[in-house]
Parts: C-alpha cells; sequence; structure tokens
C-alpha cells in the first residue's frame, strides 16, 4: 500500500496542478471516482494486465468505461497506461481528495457512533465541531455498538471519545489510582 501511494503521489499532483489551474478541482475529483472504479473493477484488472492489448486499445477501453472524460483527462489516462499506472488510479484519488481538501481548508472526522445517526444530528455535530477544529469538516460516519452510547470523532490525530464506553473507562483509571 505505501509503495502504491509513492508511485500514485506524483500522478496525483500533477492532476491536482492540472486541475486547480484549469479551476475544474470538483469535475477531476468526480473523474478520477469513477476512473478508480473502473481500476478496482476485476474485469478491467484483467484487460489491464493483459499483454494482448496494446497501450491505445487498453486506454481507449478505459475511457469507454470510464464515461464521459474531459480532454485533459483522456490525456492523464495515455500517461497512465503508458507507464503502467492504471492500477495506481485509487490511491490516486485518495492523494487528490487529500490535496484539495487541504486547499479548501478542509478536513476528515471519522465519527464512530453506538447507533445510526440521522441527518439532521450529524449536521448539527459538524456544525458544533466546526468552530473547535477551526475548518470545515467532511464526515464519515460509521456504527460501532461497543461504544454502549455517545460518539467518538477522530480529526487528524486529535480525538474526542464522548461515547459511554470512554467515560467508563476513564472512570475506571480514576477509580484505580
Amino acid at each position: 500500500m505505501a509503495e502504491n501511494l509513492t508511485l500514485a503521489r506524483p500522478y496525483a499532483e500533477a492532476a491536482f496542478e492540472l486541475a486547480r489551474a484549469g479551476g475544474s478541482l470538483e469535475p477531476w475529483e468526480q473523474a478520477l471516482a469513477r476512473m478508480a472504479q473502473v481500476a478496482n473493477d476485476p474485469q478491467m484488472q484483467q484487460c489491464i494486465g493483459n499483454p494482448k492489448f496494446s497501450a491505445e486499445q487498453l486506454a481507449q477501453l478505459f475511457i469507454d468505461v470510464s464515461g464521459k472524460l474531459a480532454d485533459q483527462a483522456k490525456n492523464f489516462v495515455h500517461v497512465l497506461v503508458d507507464n503502467e499506472r492504471l492500477p495506481v488510479l485509487p490511491q490516486i484519488h485518495e492523494l487528490f481528495v487529500r490535496l484539495k481538501n487541504a486547499h479548501d481548508g478542509v478536513k476528515q472526522a471519522q465519527v464512530t457512533s453506538a447507533f445510526p445517526l440521522e441527518d439532521t444530528a450529524l449536521k448539527k455535530l459538524i456544525a458544533e465541531l466546526e468552530p473547535r477544529f477551526k475548518c470545515k469538516l467532511e464526515a464519515t460516519v460509521s456504527v460501532d455498538p461497543e461504544l454502549i452510547g455517545g460518539v467518538r470523532v477522530a480529526v487528524g490525530d486529535e480525538v474526542i471519545d464522548a461515547s459511554v464506553r470512554g467515560k467508563l473507562a476513564t472512570m475506571a483509571a480514576a477509580l484505580k489510582a
């Protein structure tokens, strides 16, 4: 995985610079997301590894399957095919999103809840957290029944544990001290 990120980094940075210069960060992100899905498809992976496909045939097949792509994105696919980097497209997309978020001042928040959160509750939680972190947050929500109740929020290396399980652990540690 780390090796794939190393291979993907220059391509993600190049795509980001192209998108930023053209004022098309969002369309590029959407295109890279589609291309990453296509690259992850088992049938496409067989085609990528098939020596019977020429570079031009593989690029054209990939472009056709990926849906409508801008000319720069099509050229990007050709570069990836020529350098045998189609398999790292998911990592390219991941790194591109990180670069875009850093550019936009957005951080990822991993919210873990004991129960599924309704949209209104999640929006309220994020609205309360954004002033604390002094940035816009995009939340990824997961459910962990072992929390018993409450939520656990991780933004970067900072964690806010407002779960019942976390409070019980804190009380247990205080009682032992």
